[in-house]
């Protein structure tokens, strides 16, 4: 800490040395022509250019020095020269430091060792820097700063930015991708009265000047729906969920969900929508449909193949090879007594749809590498979903898996109100005040059938960008307060 507090003692000393010179960093303004990365792309000998960014480093050689500039697009050297600058100029050159903003203009040039660089003729200090950059400057490694101060990973570490940066480009082409085919994209409210759409522990909080608790939305389901009823036939919703639950490598408090609903269509022709679509946004953010997975040391661990068409295997079907063909013949307490065999930890208060589907998700899933459709789950699952018609105790639904989890559950959406109402009130357990009356009354006036499905971009972008820890494709995880 000592170390820390000297070294921003010195830095507040280059900044008064700097007002002294009547040189105020922060009050600088320069207006760069291109970003770094278009400077050494377009590059001709002696092609004047202006740019901006960060001193990520420097080399220090008496009378002449070379620094790297870094903006959002990569990073460029430049060669400043004290017979150039002039002593004036010079001497304010030496007040930069690791970290500070500058403006750079001058020519480019190439070096003996052939890089590109520019060489300067003139320079503006656009911010100083007060704290020291991480002590490894290439490489930030301590994952407790670097979630805590995202900024400085993202200083430190391209790679990361890089994550971010197609993250953004991959809910830009989820958004292409479905408008192109006629989705239109709405907001639904964050706040609730009622929380449903899903079986989570909700958010709690209360609106002072109506007087009344509301609860954060753990799903966006029964709002888009409301539109189906009010003639918006195709419609989708990219936004932040919040529940109430434990955090891990695979969950955080908040996240974000793709909801998309189609009047007239079906489970299958969700299967066609979330296939096409993550194919498009492979295609076009990362080129391939093959997608590797490297360890810390850039060894390709699994590789993910996107290739169409997915497999598809109906739920119980995919129970049966792992449980044993007979899983759905045996007693209850037979299949309770198995899956502990099998290693699925089992609740003292699970019911037995509960039990087999601990044993899909603790050791089935994760073995789901390729993008797999396990079809016409539990009805006691998915309570909104239409029965199947051809097995009463299933649901036309699918879960997308890909990389070992869950991507994408979708249904064809339950449209009987009666129904819908029944099968609420058995969810609820009895509670009248969890029913979402008005969702109800909505379906009253008559819902169109309907396909729907929803999508965990966070899981989404863990798959395609390599990463085995939500965290590493939220830009800033929930942690708990130090």
């Amino acid at each position: 800490m000592e170390d820390t507090n000297s070294l921003i003692e010195q830095r507040k000393a280059k900044l008064a040395a700097l007002r002294a010179k009547g040189i105020d960093p922060f009050k600088n303004k320069f207006t760069p022509t291109e970003s770094c990365a278009d400077a050494r792309k377009n590059y001709a000998e002696g092609r004047e250019v202006a740019v901006a960014g960060r001193i990520t480093a420097h080399r220090d050689m008496g009378k002449s020095m070379f620094i790297d500039v870094r903006d959002q697009s990569g990073r460029i050297q430049v060669y400043a020269q004290k017979n150039v600058l002039g002593d004036e100029q010079w001497s304010v050159f030496t007040h930069l430091d690791l970290a500070d903003f500058i403006g750079a203009k001058g020519t480019l040039f190439t070096t003996k060792t052939g890089e590109i660089s520019i060489k300067l003729s003139s320079f503006t200090i656009l911010a100083k820097a007060l704290r020291p950059p991480p002590a490894k400057w290439h490489g930030l490694e301590d994952t407790e700063i670097r979630y805590r101060q995202r900024y400085l990973d993202l200083m430190a570490n391209p790679e990361v930015k890089d994550v971010f940066l197609k993250r953004s480009r991959i809910i830009t082409e989820i958004r292409n991708f479905l408008q192109s085919r006629g989705y239109v994209e709405v907001e639904t409210p964050m706040m609730q009265a009622i929380p449903g759409g899903a079986a989570a522990q909700p958010f709690k909080t209360h609106h002072n000047a109506l007087g009344c608790d509301f609860y954060l939305r753990i799903a966006l389901e029964l709002y888009l729906k409301r539109l189906l009823v009010g003639g918006v036939d195709k419609v989708f919703e990219i936004g932040r969920n919040f529940r109430n639950e434990g955090l891990s490598r695979k969950h955080n408090p908040e996240f974000t969900m793709l909801e998309a609903y189609q009047a007239f269509g079906d489970y299958e022709s969700m299967m066609e929508l979330v296939q096409g679509m993550v194919c498009h946004v492979a295609e076009k953010v990362l080129g391939t449909l093959k997608i590797e997975h490297k360890d810390a040391a850039g060894k390709v661990v699994k590789t993910i193949d996107l290739t169409p068409p997915w497999r598809r295997v109906k739920y119980k079907d995919i129970v049966r090879e792992k449980a044993g063909a007979d899983w759905f013949e045996i007693s209850a307490k037979e299949r309770r007594e198995r899956a502990v065999k099998l290693g699925a930890e089992i609740g003292k208060e699970y019911e037995d749809f509960e039990v087999t589907q601990a044993v899909f998700e603790k050791l089935i899933e994760p073995t789901l590498i390729n993008p797999t459709f396990v079809t016409h789950a539990p009805k006691e699952l998915i309570p909104l979903a239409k029965l199947s018609p051809d097995d009463p105790t299933t649901v036309e639904v699918f879960e997308c898996c890909i990389n070992g989890q869950e991507i994408a559950p979708a249904y064809t959406e339950q449209n009987d109100p009666i129904e819908q109402r029944e099968r609420l009130e058995h969810q609820a357990g009895g509670e009248q005040q969890k029913l979402d009356e008005d969702f109800l009354v909505a379906l009253e006036h008559g819902m169109p059938p309907a396909g729907g499905m929803g999508m965990g971009i966070d899981r989404l972008c863990m798959m395609l960008l390599g990463q085995e820890n939500i965290r590493d494709v939220i830009l800033f995880p929930q942690l708990k307060p130090k």
